[in-house]
């Protein structure tokens, strides 16, 4: 059973710095989305780490700002989330796509999902 597992977030002042992590069980092999929503808006794709070749890839919102890393020792993926702005709150998940190694049509195609952690950014 693939089983996908968020923590991390939390509270925290504008321009301070927060890591999340993503514990996956179930797979051998996985690439991983994150994601967010903020309340009344759609779900916006994050960041995706490749499986196969560690290739990453950035939304233009986070760009400089959030690093994604894996530890495939550990099954974790890590979202470390820098400068953070207002505009980043949101619940932020992790999922990903059984039986594929890339980020291919990661925002659309992934439906393997964790229940979310919550991340706040005050002023």
């Amino acid at each position: 059973q693939v089983q996908l597992v968020e923590s991390g977030g939390g509270l925290v002042q504008a321009g301070g710095s927060l890591r999340l992590s993503c514990v996956v069980s179930g797979l051998d092999y996985f690439p991983i989305g994150w994601f967010r929503q903020a309340p009344g808006k759609e779900r916006e794709g994050v960041s995706c780490i490749n499986d196969s070749d560690g290739l990453t890839y950035y939304s233009d919102s986070v760009k400089g700002r959030f690093t994604i890393s894996r530890d495939d020792a550990k099954n974790t993926v890590y979202l470390q989330m820098n400068n953070l702005e207002v505009n980043d709150t949101g619940i932020y998940y992790c999922a990903t796509k059984p039986g594929q190694h890339s980020c291919l049509n990661w925002r659309t195609n992934y439906d393997s999902w964790g229940q979310g952690t919550q991340v706040t950014v005050s002023s």
